[in-house]
């Protein structure tokens, strides 16, 4: 199916986590839950699940994925990732963010602290060898958001072009990479989930440090293919999160999309995460 079978595992935890943005705060408190499916052609690969909590001025998303179909005969791993943070001018700031993956041969972790969208924290664990990455450096942790926070996109007077003329500079503990978006049109989702229209941006991937040059995985990616992303409006919310996700390919298109999207009444709504031992940003990782 033209998919890299050396990253595989790492293929279907990355996109799920890509769409595991989708929390918002909101006026008054709200709670959003929604579930995603991955397949490639078709064919089931992973599911994904999102719970988030949001109040007046901060908002906590909590997210996982897991390989499904298919392919948990070639890998069986999960990932679970969560951040916090404050609403700034209509803006997310982020100030913390976890995250965890696992299967039979490798576990990562990350802890990092974040202030005014630059690193003041960082922790990372893990068994995979560091191998041939390009050096990150102190001015890559600046101007950052997690990859949950850069998903939180205002959109002030709806559904307009301007919502996806942006770049998402996002740091994910390992790796520094950009999300060039551009405007393609208005569309409207047919079957479960969200009900309504949606805002889809052209997607180009610019990775700037932390990744292997020669990974498969980055070559998919920065391959020329089509890339879509659609952004739903969250309820009440003045922001848009994430709906579905694709990757253009001949034999079968890579999908990500919500199963299931919605917002719900949360009177008290708790904001926990989980806070870890963390260490200077600049240490080795």
């Amino acid at each position: 199916m033209s998919v890299p079978p050396g990253p595989a595992r790492r293929m279907w935890v990355a996109l799920v986590l890509l769409l595991a943005g989708a929390a918002a705060p909101a006026c008054g408190q709200s709670r959003l839950v929604s579930q995603y499916s991955v397949s490639i052609a078709g064919i089931s690969i992973g599911r994904g699940e999102l719970t988030a909590d949001f109040g007046e001025d901060g908002y906590v998303a909590q997210g996982s994925g897991r390989a499904s179909g298919f392919l948990r005969i070639l890998v069986s791993g999960q990932a679970q990732l969560a951040s916090r943070g404050r609403m700034i001018d209509g803006r997310p700031s982020p100030t913390a963010f976890t995250a965890r993956f696992e299967d039979e041969n490798e576990r990562t972790a990350v802890d990092m602290s974040l202030d005014g969208g630059t690193v003041k924290t960082l922790q990372v664990e893990s068994s995979a060898p560091a191998g041939d990455r390009v050096p990150v450096t102190t001015d890559d942790r600046v101007d950052v958001a997690d990859p949950i926070s850069a998903m939180l996109i205002p959109a002030p007077i709806g559904l307009v072009p301007a919502v996806c003329a942006r770049t998402l500079s996002i740091f994910d503990g390992h790796r520094r990479y950009d999300l060039a978006l551009s405007y393609k049109r208005i569309d409207a989702p047919k079957g479960s989930g969200y009900k309504g229209p949606v805002i889809v941006c052209a997607v180009a991937l610019v990775p700037i440090a932390g990744h292997r040059p020669g990974s498969p995985l980055i070559k998919y990616l920065t391959g020329g293919r089509e890339m879509e992303l659609w952004l739903a409006p969250m309820g009440s919310t003045q922001l848009v999160g994430p709906y579905r996700f694709s990757v253009g390919n001949l034999l079968g298109d890579l999908v990500i999309a919500a199963t299931s999207y919605e917002t719900i009444s949360s009177p008290s709504p708790s904001l926990p995460l989980r806070r870890s031992i963390t260490t200077d940003p600049t240490a080795t990782r």
